[in-house]
C-alpha cells in the first residue's frame, strides 16, 4: 500500500488552519501546542516521503525552507506586523507543505491552474495570505471609522476631494505609458519590468517639470493618443482616474487612518494582559522616559533621507515597555501605574486592536493549492493588458 504522504500533510495543514482561524476569532491567539507539534510532524512526515521517493536532498529543502520562512516571519514580528503565532502557523505550514503539492490540475479560459510562482510554495501561501486579508482589513477599518471615530471620514475622502491633484497625476501617468509604448513597440522590447521601469522614470520626469512645460507635454501626448485610438485614451483616462482615488483611499485606510482606527487610548487600570502596546517606552540615561511613536516605515524613511542608518538600530535607551505582539504582561503594566504616579507618563496608554490573521492564512492555503500564486496571476494579466 503506498501513502500519499504530500495529501496527508495537506490535509493536516487545512484541518490545523481551520482550528488555528477558529481559535483566533474567539480567543486571539493561535496556541502553541497547534503550532509546535505541526512542525515536528511536517518534517518528520517529508523525511518519511523523502526516504519512500529516494530523494534525502528532499528533506533538506524542506528544512532549509521551513528555517527561511521562520526567519522571514521573525522579521515581520520584529517589526510589529505579525503576532508569534502567525509566524509559528507559517513555519508550521512550510515544514508540512515545502514543495507545491500539485493535487488537481485544470484549466480555464486556456490557462492552466493552479499557477505556480517562480519562487517556494511557503511565499506563495503568505503572498496570498497578506493579498487575502487587504479586503477584510480594508471593509473592517471602514467599519470602524464609520462607526466609532467619524472624524477621520474627512481624511479618508480627501483623495476625492482633491480631484484636480489626480486629474493632473492621471495625465501625466497615462502620457507616461503612451511615450513607454512607443519607446518599446519601435524597439520591440517584450519585457513588463523594463516597461513599468519607464513608466516609473518618465512619470517621475514629467511631473518634475514647470508646470507650463509639463502642460505643453501632457497635453501633445494626450492629443496624439486621441488622435490615433480615442475610445482606447478615454477609457484608459477615466480607468486610471478611477483607480488613482481608490488607491489613495485604500493608502489611507491601510497608513494614517488605520493607525488611528485600530488604536485606542485606553486608561491604566483598565489595561489587561495580552493588550499590545502602540509605541516603545525607554527609559534614557538620564532617568528620562521617552515614547517612541513613529513607525518602522517612519524611520527607514528619515534614515534615508539622513542618510543615518544608526536611525534603525541605535535605541534612545533602555526599553521598558515594547510593541511585540505578545502583548502587555501584568508586570508590563504595574511599571506604567508606577510611572503615571511618578507623573512621566498620562494616565491613558495606546494599545492596537488586533486583526485576526489565522482566517486570512486559511484562505490564502485554499487559493495557493487550488488557484495558485496570485502575484504571479496579477502579473500575467497586467502584462495581457499592456500588450
Amino acid at each position: 500500500m503506498i501513502i500519499d504522504i504530500p495529501l496527508i500533510t495537506v490535509i493536516i495543514a487545512i484541518v490545523a488552519c481551520i482550528y488555528a482561524s477558529y481559535s483566533d476569532l474567539k480567543r486571539g491567539i493561535i496556541p502553541n501546542k497547534l503550532t509546535f507539534p505541526l512542525i515536528a510532524i511536517g518534517i518528520a512526515l517529508n523525511g518519511i516521503y523523502a526516504f519512500m521517493i529516494g530523494e534525502f536532498l528532499f528533506i533538506l529543502v524542506c528544512v532549509v525552507v521551513t528555517g527561511v520562512i521562520f526567519g522571514l516571519g521573525y522579521l515581520f514580528w520584529k517589526m510589529g506586523a505579525w503576532a508569534g503565532g502567525d509566524v509559528k502557523l507559517f513555519t508550521a505550514l512550510a515544514a508540512l507543505i515545502p514543495f507545491n503539492p500539485l493535487l488537481i490540475s485544470y484549466q480555464l479560459f486556456q490557462v492552466p491552474f493552479p499557477v505556480g510562482g517562480i519562487y517556494p510554495f511557503p511565499l506563495t501561501l503568505i503572498i496570498n495570505s497578506i493579498l487575502s486579508i487587504l479586503p477584510f482589513l480594508l471593509i473592517y477599518v471602514f467599519y470602524v471609522v464609520a462607526k466609532h471615530k467619524p472624524r477621520l471620514i474627512g481624511e479618508l475622502t480627501s483623495p476625492v476631494m482633491d480631484y484636480k491633484k489626480n486629474i493632473v497625476l492621471t495625465l501625466v501617468i497615462t502620457s507616461a505609458v503612451n511615450i513607454t509604448l512607443f519607446i518599446t513597440q519601435q524597439l520591440r522590447l517584450q519585457i513588463i519590468i523594463i516597461s513599468l521601469i519607464l513608466i516609473y522614470l518618465l512619470s517621475l520626469l514629467i511631473s518634475k517639470l514647470p508646470n507650463r512645460v509639463k502642460a505643453v507635454v501632457v497635453s501633445l501626448v494626450t492629443v496624439a493618443a486621441l488622435f490615433y485610438n480615442f475610445q482606447v485614451t478615454i477609457i484608459s483616462v477615466v480607468v486610471l482616474f478611477i483607480s488613482i482615488i481608490i488607491l489613495e483611499v485604500v493608502r489611507k485606510l491601510l497608513t494614517s487612518v488605520s493607525r488611528e482606527a485600530l488604536q485606542d487610548d485606553i486608561p491604566l487600570n483598565k489595561l489587561s494582559e495580552g493588550m499590545i502596546p502602540a509605541y516603545n517606552i525607554y527609559q534614557q540615561d538620564d532617568d528620562e522616559i521617552y515614547v517612541d511613536d513613529k513607525s518602522f516605515t517612519d524611520k527607514l524613511k528619515k534614515s534615508f533621507k539622513t542618510r543615518d542608518p544608526s536611525m534603525l538600530t541605535t535605541t534612545p535607551g533602555k526599553r521598558l515597555v515594547g510593541t511585540l505582539a505578545a502583548g502587555l504582561t501584568n508586570e508590563d503594566i504595574d511599571l506604567l501605574k508606577k510611572l503615571h504616579n511618578k507623573g512621566k507618563i498620562p494616565c491613558e496608554f495606546r494599545v492596537k486592536k488586533g486583526v485576526p490573521f489565522a482566517p486570512s492564512i486559511l484562505i490564502g492555503l485554499i487559493i495557493s493549492l487550488f488557484i495558485g500564486d496570485l502575484a504571479y496571476i496579477l502579473q500575467k494579466i497586467l502584462i495581457w493588458v499592456m500588450y
